[in-house]
Order: structure tokens, then sequence, then C-alpha cells
């Protein structure tokens, strides 16, 4: 029988007591690609950005010739494949005093884990990834864990492969096919990211027959649900809620793109991943932990974590300090460049033109006191929350 259960280290100072290890799932590195579409989504939803969105973007193609491409372009996390294990294992091993596994998961890529193996203290990191796996209209994305280190690029080719087939030309039980296998390796977890969210933007109703139907026909290859440490407790819920009506575990994932670490982990006995995928998939337990970081204002969390893809940070890695240097678009012959190498001017330091610095500046105020608090008071949902957590005790 399958056994779930929630933790709040908050609530539960002691949470981890009896534990050995704390896994870190699903975050990510400067290995993974973030589309730029929600800009475009954002003006559409938010009517008064769009006479700003059309000015700032006739007013780029008279400077440069190029008109934004958010469909193409991509800005990538900020934090290093090293510094985003650190960060995760340093969690784990000073807030909680136990060993840490972490398993970094970029979006259809695995560039970050095979980097780190090189690394002693990352050299039995698992080799993971998160899946883009279109579905009808929409598209899931499936957390991918543990694969064998002597496949992992083979196997991360057929499933970009995949990916790139446009619908009416998939064939059915390829993506059937490929489960199974993935399925059939002992070592490997299976996990179906933040389900409940509409991140296609197909509609909720349409979004939940299309989640739903992909747990019929897939589901017996799914190992658990995620709990998303970056949505809202209300979203978590319902998570909970569907994995229950199909018989599946819940598992954490934080979904880390900035420089907080992962909101949620999982506790666990095992020593070394292998183990915890058994603990998962054999035994059927699933310990998951929620950091304090997860009871902050959700919104506030959210504003955080786009402030820190527009920051500069001096003192990372040349190539990455700057955020116009994680952020990629198609030059004049459509071939992608960072953004620091479009900019108007001669010379290597090229910087962006004033008006766009002078936008981001206005938004980065929105991190700063006071403003920041203000923002934190106003979105501050803390009593709803606690709220929810005595219902379900009750």
């Amino acid at each position: 029988m399958s056994q779930s259960t929630i933790s709040y280290l908050w609530r539960e100072p002691k949470a981890a007591k009896g534990f050995v290890t704390g896994v870190s799932l699903h975050s990510h590195t400067n290995q993974s690609q973030e589309t730029l579409d929600f800009i475009a989504e954002m003006s559409r939803d938010w009517g008064f950005l769009q006479p700003i969105m059309r000015w700032a973007e006739e007013r780029s193609q008279r400077a440069s010739g190029i008109l934004p491409d958010y469909a193409r372009s991509y800005w990538t996390p900020p934090l290093t494949p090293r510094i985003a294990f650190d960060l995760e294992r340093t969690q784990i091993e000073n807030n909680l005093q136990l060993q840490a596994l972490v398993s970094l998961t970029d979006h259809d890529d695995i560039n970050a884990p095979l980097l780190l193996r090189s690394v002693d203290s990352a050299r039995h990191i698992p080799v993971s990834v998160e899946w883009t796996v279109p579905f009808y209209e929409s598209a899931f994305h499936i957390g991918i864990h543990n694969i064998p280190s002597a496949k992992g690029v083979e196997w991360m080719e057929r499933m970009r492969a995949f990916t790139a087939i446009p619908t009416a030309e998939r064939k059915p039980g390829m993506l059937r096919e490929i489960l199974a296998e993935l399925s059939e390796i002992p070592q490997v977890l299976i996990v179906f990211n933040h389900p409940i969210w509409d991140l296609y933007r197909v509609g909720r109703e349409r979004h939940m027959v299309l989640v739903n139907e992909f747990l019929a026909v897939y589901g017996q290859y799914v190992h658990a649900l995620e709990l998303n440490g970056l949505r809202d407790w209300k979203e978590n819920r319902e998570a909970a809620t569907l994995a229950g009506k199909w018989n599946q575990l819940v598992i954490s994932g934080g979904d880390r793109h900035g420089v907080e670490p992962n909101a949620n982990v999982n506790l666990t006995r095992a020593t070394s991943f292998t183990e915890f995928v058994n603990e998962v998939r054999r035994e059927r337990q699933s310990h998951v932990l929620y950091m304090p970081q997860y009871a902050e204002p959700w919104k506030h969390r959210i504003l955080q974590s786009t402030l820190d893809a527009i920051r500069n940070y001096p003192h990372f890695p040349e190539g990455s300090q700057r955020w116009d240097q994680r952020v990629y678009h198609p030059d004049s012959k459509g071939q992608m460049r960072k953004l620091s190498d479009l900019w108007p001017g001669e010379g290597k330091q090229k910087h962006p033109p004033q008006w766009i610095e002078a936008i981001l500046a206005c938004v980065r105020l929105m991190g700063r006191a006071p403003l920041s608090g203000t923002l934190r008071y106003a979105w501050d949902d803390s009593a709803k929350m606690r709220a929810a957590l005595a219902e379900q005790d009750a």
C-alpha cells in the first residue's frame, strides 16, 4: 500500500529526526533554456502593458533592425551547475543536519549533471532531466531522474527527437514505448511535475481533461506526482487530491530557478539515489518536507525569483555575470546570440540602451525596502494557509 507523508518544518522543527538523507529534486541551472513567451502572454492578459510593449518593440526594431521574437528567445537561470548543486546540498546539510542527495533537472538537457560528474563532491549526482512531453495541444513536464549515465546522451537525444515531432506526424505508441522502456530500468524515477499548472494556457477545464487522460493512458509508468515548491499551497492541495484519485504517491520538487534553495525536499532513510528510488517505486513510500521559505507569501516569492533572473552577479564566472549575458535572441540573420552582443555600439563592453535599464531599475525597486516589505504585507496569505493546514489535520 502506498504512503505519502507531508510535513512543514516551521510547524514541526524535529520533522527530519529519524531520517538519514534529504533529497532535493527538480531544480534548474544555467544549462536550462527558459522561454520568453510569458512576456507576450503578459501583455495579452494585462491590457495596459500592450502600448508599452508595442512602443518598446518598435524602438528596438528602429535601433537595431531586429523585431523581438519571444517564441525563439530564451533566458537561462543565473546559477552554474556547481553553485546550484552546492546551494541545494548546503540547505539540507546545514538546516536539516542530514546527508544530501541532489537531482538537477534542466529543461530537455542533461549537461549539468554530466559536467558535475568531474567534481569530487558531486560525482554521484544522478543524470536527470525535465522532459517536455507534447500532449495534444498542450505539453507536460516529466521529471526523469537517475538515467543510466552510460546511456544518458542516447536517451536525451531520443527524448528531444520525440518533443520535436509535429503533432500531426507523431505516431501512436511512441510515447508509451519511451515511458515503458524508462520505467523498466529499476533505478529510474519518473515524476509528473506540477500537474495542476496550466503552463501552456489551454484553459483550466481543458488542462484537467488532458491531465486525467494522460494519467489514464500513461499513469502506469509514472511513479509519483509532484508537490511543487514554486506553486502555491492551493494548487499543491489539488495535486495531492489528484494523486489520491489515481493511487499515486506525492513527491517533492522545488523547481528552483533563482537563488532561493528548493522550498521542499524529500526525507528518506536511503543513503544513495538508487536506494531512494527503490523506496519510492517498490516500497511506495514518500516523505515530503516543506522548508520555511514556503510559508512566505507566494506572490512575493515569485517576484523574488523573477528579480533573481534580472540581477547582475559580479562574483559569478565570466559570461554569466550580467542579466543580458543570460538572455538569448536571434540576430538579424536568425542566429541565436547573447543579448549583450546585440546592443548597439562598438567594442566588447556593450551595454543595454538607457530606456531598457530604466525599465529594469523600476522593476528592481519592487525587491527593495520599503516597497518590498509593503508588497510582502499586501500579499501575505499565511492566515489562509494556516487555516487550510488546520483543516487538513482535523
